[in-house]
C-alpha cells in the first residue's frame, strides 16, 4: 500500500474520522478532499492499525459491563481461558484446570505474566479481580443467576459454585471476567487504562470519540506485530463505510448492508453471526395455539425470499435455530435421531382467513421490512395479517405478555459462555424468562435439562441438537435466517479476526502492510 505524504498522530486521525462522519451526516462529504482513493492506502503508515468501531463506550470501558467486549476485541484485557471455534475452553492466563468435585474447580495461573503497570500476575490478584466481578451489582451477564465464590490457593485460583455447573471454564472466558491489575480497582470505578495483560496497552480514552493503545513489548506470548491501535467510535453506518472506502480506516466494524454496494467487494468480509431472525408463535392463546395452524405458518414461509429481498443475499436461510456460526449445527441435523424427532410434526391446517397480529420493532432497521414480507407470504397462504411496529422499549412488555399472535425477533443464540443452552432455556423452557412463544412442553424441558447437564464437547453438542429438534418438532417458533455482519478490511490488513462471537478482532498477529 503506498504511503501518504505524512502520518498524522492518533488524535488527528480520530478527528479525521469524526469529520468524515459529520460531513456525511450534513450531506457535505465529497470524496478526494484530503483522503486516499478507494482501494488505496489504509489509515496507517507507521505500523499502527486504524480501527473504526460501531458503538462508543456506554460504561466508561468498565470490564464489568458490555464495554468489556471492546477491551477483548482490542487484545488489551485477557481472561483465564479463551474459547476456540467450537466453543471449547482453551488456556489463556490459566494454563490448566481441573474439577475437584461437583462444585469446585481449580485453575493454575500462568507464570511470567505482568500487567501493563508492571505488577506481576499472581493467583491472589487474579482471584481478587474475579471476586470483584462476582460481587458486582448488577452482576456481569455471564454470572446472572450463578452463585460463585473465588479464592487463591497457592498458584491456583479455586472457583466454587452453589450447584454443579459443567460450564465454569466457559463462563470464565467471558470478557466481563477479564483479569486486571489491583490498581484498576482503587477508585470508585474500575479503570482498565494501563491495567490489562494483553499484547496492547490501553493508554488513553477520549470519551466517546476514540481510544489509543500501544504495543506492550513484555507480553507473556511475545510482542505484537502492530505498533498500536488507534480506535475511532463511528456510530453512523454511512460514515463507517466511507472510512473504509476512502482509506481512513484499516478495519471497520459492521458495514451496513445498505452501504456495502458503495464499497469495493474485496474490502468486505462477511462473518456468520450466532444470531437468528425468528418468528415466535404464541402457542398459548389465539390461532397458533393450534399446532395445525403453526404448521401452516411454517409451510407458508419462504426464508430465502426474505434473505434475497431484505438482506440482499447477505444472510443465510435458516435450517434450524442454530446457524453456520455454530460449527456442529449443520452436521448435527444430518442424523437419524434428528430427522426422526421432526417426522411427527403436525400437518398444516387451513388458515381459512384467520386473523393474526405480528409484532416487531424499529430498532433493527431490517425487521419492519421482514415483517412486511411475512405479511405477504402468510396472506398468500390464507391468513389475514395485521402488523404492529414500535420501538423495542415500547413493545417488549406486550410481547412477553402474549399480546401478539406472533413476534419477529433478531435473537442472539449464543450467550457469553459460548453455549446456546441458556438461550434455549430462556426462550423455550416452561419457566423461561424470555418465552415469547408462551410455550411449555414436557418433552422439550426434558431435552433442555439433558443439555444443561451434559459435559462440554461432543456429548453436550449432541444434547443441544436433540433439544433443537424437540423445539422445532412442536413449531414453537419458525427460524427464518441467520444474520451475518460485514467487516471491512483494507487490502494490506493481515490477521484481523472474523469472530462470530465478537470477542476478538485485533490480535497480536494483526498487521497492516504499507
Amino acid at each position: 500500500m503506498p504511503p501518504r505524504p505524512s502520518a498524522p498522530g492518533p488524535a488527528a486521525r480520530r478527528t479525521g474520522l469524526a469529520a468524515v462522519s459529520l460531513l456525511l451526516l450534513t450531506g457535505c462529504f465529497a470524496e478526494g478532499s484530503g483522503t486516499s482513493s478507494a482501494g488505496g492506502a489504509g489509515g496507517s503508515t507507521d505500523g499502527r492499525i486504524e480501527l473504526a468501531m460501531l458503538q462508543p463506550p456506554r460504561s466508561g470501558l468498565s470490564p464489568l459491563s458490555d464495554d468489556a467486549f471492546k477491551l477483548s476485541r482490542w487484545s488489551t484485557a485477557e481472561t483465564l481461558v479463551r474459547l476456540d471455534e467450537a466453543g471449547d475452553a482453551q488456556p489463556m492466563l490459566a494454563t490448566a484446570w481441573e474439577q475437584l468435585d461437583d462444585t469446585t474447580w481449580s485453575f493454575t495461573i500462568r507464570d511470567g505474566v505482568t500487567f501493563h503497570d508492571g505488577t506481576e500476575l499472581t493467583a491472589e490478584n487474579a482471584a481478587a479481580s474475579l471476586a470483584r466481578a462476582v460481587e458486582a451489582e448488577p452482576a456481569p451477564r455471564i454470572l446472572d443467576g450463578v452463585e460463585m465464590s473465588v479464592a487463591a490457593e497457592g498458584d491456583t485460583v479455586r472457583v466454587t459454585t452453589a450447584g454443579t455447573d459443567p460450564l465454569v471454564p466457559q463462563r470464565l472466558s467471558s470478557p466481563q471476567l477479564s483479569v486486571l491489575a489491583p490498581a484498576a480497582y482503587e477508585g470508585t470505578a474500575v479503570t482498565p487504562v494501563g491495567h490489562g495483560t494483553g499484547p496492547f496497552e490501553l493508554t488513553a480514552v477520549d470519551g466517546t470519540s476514540g481510544a489509543t493503545l500501544e504495543r506492550y513489548d513484555d507480553h507473556w506470548a511475545g510482542a505484537a506485530a502492530a505498533a498500536g491501535i488507534d480506535v475511532s467510535f463511528v456510530p453512523d453506518g454511512t460514515a463507517r463505510a466511507a472510512a473504509l472506502r476512502t482509506g481512513e480506516a484499516d478495519v471497520v466494524e459492521a458495514v451496513p448492508v445498505g452501504q456495502a454496494a458503495q464499497v469495493e467487494e474485496d474490502l468486505l468480509e462477511e462473518v456468520p453471526m450466532p444470531r437468528t431472525n425468528t418468528l415466535y408463535l404464541n402457542t398459548e392463546d389465539g390461532p397458533f395455539a393450534d399446532p395445525a395452524l403453526r404448521a401452516a405458518a411454517r409451510e407458508a414461509l419462504d426464508p430465502q425470499r426474505i434473505v434475497d429481498g431484505v438482506y440482499e443475499g447477505r444472510a443465510d436461510a435458516a435450517a434450524g435455530l442454530l446457524g453456520p456460526a455454530i460449527p456442529y449445527a449443520t452436521e448435527g441435523r444430518d442424523t437419524d435421531a434428528y430427522r426422526e424427532a421432526l417426522a411427527d410434526r403436525a400437518e398444516a391446517g387451513d388458515p381459512a382467513g384467520r386473523k393474526i397480529t405480528i409484532g416487531t420493532f424499529t430498532d433493527r432497521a431490517e425487521l419492519p421490512e421482514v415483517a412486511v414480507q411475512l405479511q405477504q407470504q402468510l396472506e398468500a397462504a390464507g391468513f389475514e395479517v395485521e402488523l404492529e411496529v414500535r420501538e423495542y422499549q415500547y413493545i417488549e412488555a406486550d410481547a412477553l405478555d402474549g399480546d401478539f399472535d406472533a413476534f419477529v425477533l433478531s435473537r442472539a443464540t449464543v450467550l457469553d459462555s459460548g453455549d446456546p443452552v441458556a438461550y434455549m432455556v430462556s426462550d423455550f423452557g416452561c419457566e423461561g424468562s424470555f418465552n415469547l412463544s408462551r410455550f411449555c412442553s414436557g418433552a422439550v424441558d426434558d431435552a433442555l435439562t439433558a443439555a444443561e447437564q451434559a459435559a462440554p464437547g461432543e456429548e453436550r453438542q449432541e444434547a443441544i441438537m436433540a433439544a433443537e429438534a424437540a423445539i422445532l418438532a412442536e413449531d414453537a417458533a419458525i427460524p427464518m435466517l441467520h444474520e451475518r455482519v460485514i467487516q471491512g478490511e483494507q487490502d494490506g490488513v493481515e490477521g484481523a479476526v472474523r469472530d462470530p462471537r465478537e470477542r476478538e478482532l485485533i490480535t497480536a498477529e494483526t498487521a497492516v502492510s504499507e
